[in-house]
């Protein structure tokens, strides 16, 4: 256990895997829109969306579980004691976040959305090191938020107009997921200490996914076109988030939330960078603005996970 512990500490690793996260995080945004067309749903159509996620999510946790038992030769089933911690991680993750943000983009722009949603690694820092007090908050972690920070605001910026109106259902509303974002982000950090990281994962996929699906075909939401092209969409969004978060919760369970949330900044990049690719929009993600964004970015990342000698 100790190796094991050594080698996903070490930065090298912690990068690597990060990145893919990110990579995969980012590939999901062009596919959701590619899903939305496929399978008939309008864009404001927040209950069709939500119950696309949950439906998403939950195949994501049965994925997960199934994946753990095959590689522990044995059914991976929680039991009241994991319980016991999913339920938790489940209510301000899989439910509070994605709720909130579906309701929540559903009424602002995209450049502030997406602004907005880089604050979640920030929160995520600060709750951990303020409120849980699972670590010491120094000047290079806020100096590192700062910048990746900026990195999000460039990236969301590029070409694009901001104005400062604040409204509860909107902004406020984002606000409240990348709270619970954050909130998640270190329960994750705590809980997966305890049990299993990738069955964690997998319950409270699982809870949350069943959850959203009820709340949004309760909000009269529904998948309008249901073809073989869609589910495919499905099912590699299922897989992107069954890879990435249980990635990222064993990632969480042996460093440090600022040294892990810290490469949340990258999302942002990666869905601009991948969303112009797949969409044919090479021009508004290959440009200046992007490589700045970039260069903070990874400032802020060095400056967080650098150690001083």
């Amino acid at each position: 256990m100790a190796q094991k512990q050594n080698k996903l500490t070490q930065t090298g690793i912690v990068t690597l895997l990060a990145c893919v996260c990110c990579i995969l995080w980012g590939s999901a945004i062009p596919v959701i829109k590619t899903g939305y067309h496929l399978l008939q749903v309008d864009s404001s159509d927040t209950a069709s969306q939500i119950v696309f996620a949950g439906i998403r999510f939950t195949l994501a946790g049965i994925l997960v579980l199934i994946f753990a038992s095959i590689k522990e030769k044995k059914m991976m089933l929680p039991d009241r004691e994991l319980l016991k911690y999913a339920i938790p991680v489940c209510l301000a993750q899989t439910v509070g976040q994605y709720f909130f943000f579906y309701i929540g983009v559903a009424h602002t722009s995209g450049v502030k959305g997406g602004i907005i949603t880089g604050l979640g690694n920030f929160i995520a820092i600060l709750l951990s090191c303020l409120v849980f007090r699972n670590e010491r908050m120094t000047s290079r972690k806020i100096a590192g938020c700062v910048l990746g920070f900026a990195g999000v605001v460039v990236i969301n910026l590029m070409g694009n107009s901001l104005d400062m109106e604040f409204r509860l259902i909107g902004e406020g509303v984002i606000l409240i997921a990348q709270l619970s974002y954050g909130i998640s982000t270190v329960l994750i950090n705590l809980f997966s200490k305890k049990v299993s990281p990738v069955v964690l994962s997998g319950t409270q996929f699982t809870m949350g996914g069943i959850v959203l699906t009820l709340i949004g075909l309760g909000m009269g939401g529904r998948l309008g076109n249901v073809t073989a092209g869609g589910l495919a969409i499905i099912f590699y969004l299922a897989l992107v988030s069954a890879v990435a978060y249980t990635l990222w919760s064993i990632l969480l369970a042996w460093n440090d939330v600022s040294k892990v949330a810290i490469f949340g900044f990258v999302n942002p990049l990666c869905s601009v960078i991948l969303s112009a690719l797949i969409l044919g929009e090479v021009k508004q993600a290959f440009n200046v603005g992007s490589l700045v964004a970039l260069v903070l970015v990874c400032a802020g990342i060095y400056i967080v996970n650098h150690k001083k000698n």
